[in-house]
């Protein structure tokens, strides 16, 4: 569900939130179920003064918008991630939201009302993994519990704000006989894969951004045999491999605001050789690690 909220010029929806927010602690916040919150948030919306004269339509999208605020870690954008025709969501600076909805794009009526309410969300969501965005540190890739995709951008560097892109991955997840229906890929082309998949040859897969590389990685790894130990490295985790028991999941960490802590790609890699892999899925190389990666492929890792 969508939300579109119509204020008026005299209303401070942020002190509005503030005091919701000091009503519900007060009450306990942490114990409270949402459907309680939601009484409360609704109680006091319609009993407030400063919000009278508002269409029904107009109060219950100002409700929805206080209760996701309150309730979501994503604030007002958590309608858009549990919507599962919206593929794309797009946040440049706090006044322009844009989303990507059965392969189309389109803006949406809403805003966050201060930069600093974009920024806090953007910080949330870097801390989930353990990473720090700032002005020393102004760029972070990161992942939400379902997997979807997090690219955030301070301030200091763009120039209309801070950016925040999500890329939603389905619920469901695709597989080669899919890929087959949907005219992706031919059956010979999808036989010859697997086969090279179960005989340990080394594969690359490329292509332009948003073209389904990780999707057409994480098919293929559907193929590998059940019993082998693989040690998968990604920069940011996205991979959804699930089949494989003996798996091994590392995923690169930035440098901390002195500049220590980091941990690239390339150590990945070399420390990966010494996990006794069958197997070795590296989720995506861009740098020097390259290397590593041909040089590991030279020690016999598949």
């Amino acid at each position: 569900m969508e939300l579109n909220v119509i204020r008026g010029p005299d209303i401070d929806l942020g002190q509005i939130i503030e005091e919701i927010r000091t009503t519900l602690t007060t009450a306990d916040e942490n114990e409270i179920t949402d459907e309680q919150a939601m009484e409360a948030i609704e109680d006091y919306v319609l009993r407030d003064k400063r919000l009278a004269m508002r269409s029904p339509k107009e109060t219950r999208s100002l409700i929805r918008r206080i209760f996701y605020s309150l309730r979501r870690d994503l604030d007002i954008l958590q309608p858009f991630i549990e919507n599962p025709n919206v593929s794309e969501i797009m946040v440049n600076g706090k006044d322009h939201i844009f989303i990507e909805k059965g392969g189309k794009l389109e803006q949406v009526e809403l805003t966050f009302d201060t930069v600093e309410d974009l920024e806090e969300l953007i910080r949330r969501l870097a801390a989930r993994v353990h990473r720090e965005i700032n002005e020393l540190n102004p760029i972070v890739d990161a992942r939400l519990e379902d997997g979807s995709r997090v690219n955030a951008v301070y301030k200091n560097i763009a120039l209309n704000g801070p950016i925040l892109t999500i890329r939603k991955f389905p619920q469901k997840a695709i597989d080669m006989g899919a890929l087959i229906g949907m005219g992706s890929i031919t059956r010979e082309a999808a036989d010859f894969l697997e086969k090279l998949v179960k005989a340990g040859y080394n594969c690359f897969i490329s292509g332009g951004t948003s073209s389904g590389k990780t999707t057409f990685l994480n098919v293929l790894s559907n193929f590998i045999p059940k019993d082998e130990r693989v040690i998968l490295i990604e920069d940011s985790a996205e991979l959804q491999i699930k089949q494989i028991e003996n798996l091994v999941r590392m995923e690169c960490k930035q440098a901390n605001v002195q500049q220590k802590g980091q941990v690239t790609m390339a150590d990945l890699i070399k420390t990966s050789l010494r996990m006794r892999p069958d197997r070795i899925i590296v989720g995506e190389v861009r740098g020097k690690e390259v290397m590593d990666m041909i040089q590991a492929m030279n020690t016999g890792h598949d």
